[in-house]
């Protein structure tokens, strides 16, 4: 898939929004992309997984034997990839404040994961969820996600390859460009900044 392909599946499902949004990591965006709304029609979650699949190093689609991703965002997006990876799809979960895998979950001692995201801004979801996999055993060889708009700039301490690079400037609660400080802002995630 094209940029301008995937782009025009999150036009298509009205997932691209436009005015004054917070993110879950506290920055502000004049761009929200609401990946549950792409991510609501199977089909189209499946094309997007298959277009990932795709763009991942042939070694990394060979050697990872589960797909993690952090709940709620990941979920959908983690199991397609897995699904279309053939390989077991996982998650980690906040119950008490910070990632943990899902109670029931288990990996073998240096078990080979890729980490899904549905959108990297910071990373810091990504480090926390690759520290959680780290800590039961778990090897993160790889991350992935629907959409990098950190504009290449999150580390997130494995190789990552995300489907669709965008660049959308985000800007600290205190320093706001006067045209969006001059809208009402909206938290449409799933997380309190």
């Amino acid at each position: 898939m094209t940029d301008d392909q995937i782009l025009a599946e999150f036009r298509a499902a009205d997932a691209l929004l436009e005015g004054h949004f917070i993110l879950s990591s506290g920055r502000h965006s004049s761009r929200y992309l609401q990946c549950a709304r792409v991510l609501m029609d199977p089909a189209r979650s499946e094309r997007l997984a298959r277009a990932l699949a795709a763009k991942l190093p042939e070694e990394v689609r060979h050697a990872v034997t589960a797909v993690i991703a952090p709940a709620m965002g990941g979920l959908i997006c983690g199991y397609e990839l897995a699904r279309v990876l053939g390989v077991d799809s996982m998650f980690v979960e906040r119950p008490t404040g910070t990632f943990e895998l899902r109670r029931g979950f288990r990996l073998a001692a240096g078990q080979k994961v890729l980490l899904m995201e549905d959108v990297v801004t910071t990373g810091l979801s990504s480090r926390e969820a690759i520290a959680a996999v780290t800590a039961v055993g778990g090897d993160v060889i790889h991350a992935a996600s629907l959409v990098d708009r950190s504009n290449g700039t999150a580390d997130l301490g494995v190789p990552f390859t995300p489907l669709i690079c965008l660049d959308v400037p985000s800007y600290d609660a205190h320093a706001l460009p006067p045209e969006l400080a001059a809208l009402p802002a909206v938290k449409p995630g799933s997380r309190a900044a």
